[in-house]
């Protein structure tokens, strides 16, 4: 079974490896019918009927005034919601606001439907909530994605709402311009599908790079990896290293560093991060880079790490919260 490995030497390279009827009545059997009156009178016959049917009515309708009251309230929450959500600048608040905004339309929704709005708008409103529940359903579908870290960005998030948040945008416009409601929810766009790279050995960050000691990166993985490297509280150099490709920093100074990386797919520059396929993970053991000074020698530590699992690793990782990962 492939297992991280960890080597190092002087003057050589070491390896560190992640690896919802009623019956007609019936006449009585027996007798005769009959008609009964007074000889040279005026005669009557009275057919006596049980009491009226009371007619069944619907709900009254809201006044065109009354149902904007109505619509009104809801607006701004569910605005809010939607913007929120794609405002989310971290991991954390993506998914907390994901489902709020799932929450508020789908509560929205039911509320709507429970209402009749004035006649001359009823298709109008009946898209609009139709719409708003295929949101919030697809919403549902979207915050398991980001629980799983299939997404990973809001911008991802709005692509992947993409048609539905088009779909409700235009319902809302249907109903607004039906006589000024407010329903337009939708104040923000989703972009098509990227998949946005960096070129192989780009850096993100560098800091003084003027030590001996190098250190070789190979990412055999599937998908591409930005490789950072921190000296205590300080973010020494970050790299950007693509898939199935190697990079060697050169220049790296002496110290004891941690080495942290994030896979994933379409790499977002306003972010810095991964939209979609994002994975976050560290090496559990520090590497030292050491130069030794002898009357006849300079010896300095290399090292080489693999961001995928090999035969004969023995460098163990460990998952990283993204609110903790070193951007």
């Amino acid at each position: 079974m492939a297992a991280p490995r960890l080597i190092s030497s002087a003057l050589a390279l070491a390896t560190l490896t992640l690896a919802a009827c009623s019956a007609v009545p019936q006449r009585p059997s027996g007798g005769e019918a009959s008609v009964s009156g007074v000889g040279g009178g005026t005669g009557s016959i009275t057919a006596n009927s049980g009491p009226a049917t009371p007619q069944s009515t619907g709900p009254t309708a809201l006044t065109a005034e009354a149902y904007k009251s109505e619509l009104g309230t809801k607006h701004k929450a569910m605005l809010d919601a939607i913007n929120a959500m794609a405002g989310a600048r971290t991991f954390k608040t993506l998914d907390q606001r994901v489902q709020r905004a799932q929450e508020q339309l789908l509560g929205a929704a039911n509320e709507l439907a429970a209402m009749t709005p004035p006649q001359e708008i009823q298709a109008q409103h009946d898209a609009y909530v139709s719409s708003l529940r295929e949101f919030a359903t697809q919403l549902g579908t979207t915050a398991g994605k980001v629980g799983t870290r299939n997404l990973c960005t809001s911008s991802a998030v709005l692509t992947d709402l993409g048609s539905r948040l088009n779909a409700l945008d235009k319902a809302g416009e249907a109903l607004q311009g039906a006589g000024g409601y407010p329903a337009d929810v939708v104040t923000v766009k989703a972009k098509g599908k990227q998949t946005r790279r960096l070129g192989n050995g780009h850096y993100l960050r560098k800091g003084s790079m003027t030590g001996r000691s190098s250190l070789q990166i190979d990412n055999g993985g599937t998908r591409d990896a930005v490789v950072t490297v921190m000296k205590g509280k300080s973010r020494a150099f970050s790299v950007y290293v693509r898939k199935k490709a190697k990079f060697k920093v050169r220049g790296v100074r002496d110290g004891t560093y941690k080495i942290y990386f994030t896979h994933g797919v379409d790499w977002d520059g306003k972010s810095k991060s991964f939209t979609r396929e994002c994975s976050f993970e560290r090496f559990q053991k520090s590497v030292k880079f050491k130069t030794t000074f002898t009357s006849t020698q300079i010896l300095w530590h290399d090292w080489r790490v693999t961001l995928h699992a090999i035969s004969g690793g023995n460098a163990r990782t460990s998952d990283v919260n993204p609110e903790q990962f070193p951007s």
